[in-house]
């Protein structure tokens, strides 16, 4: 897949053990708005989570993935989509079965904010996406 941005690094294990498959992280800034390359290969996705106070923002830049609120059905996402995530919404995105992803995660300042990682999204339940 190409992609415009640097694949990066694979997560470091404190990241990637919410993570079903491997993903791959090259920060673009840490300045201000902290923005990542976040890179998942064919079949990984990250866990339900939470972030809380401050929200997120993913741009997606290549392949094919998926992202999916808690409660409601998985959308499928394109290079070109852009996905809101508000503050407290328990969500999971990541790649489709068969096709790598790339998102910018553009991470929504707020003081005191954080992330709640939770449980996997099930085998049972992703396996269901097309």
């Amino acid at each position: 897949m190409d992609n415009i941005f640097p694949k990066g690094a694979p997560l470091p294990e404190q990241f990637s053990k919410y993570f079903i498959g491997t993903a791959y992280l090259k920060m673009l800034t840490t300045a201000g708005v902290p923005i990542g390359n976040v890179t998942f290969e064919p079949g990984c996705r990250n866990n339900w989570h939470i972030h809380h106070k401050g929200g997120q923002i993913l741009l997606v830049t290549g392949g094919r993935g998926w992202y999916q609120a808690w409660g409601e059905p998985a959308r499928e996402l394109h290079p070109g989509d852009v996905v809101e995530i508000p503050a407290e919404v328990k969500h999971w995105h990541g790649a489709a079965k068969d096709s790598w992803f790339s998102h910018l995660a553009v991470e929504i300042p707020a003081e005191g904010g954080s992330n709640e990682w939770l449980e996997p999204i099930s085998d049972e339940e992703y396996k269901k996406l097309a």
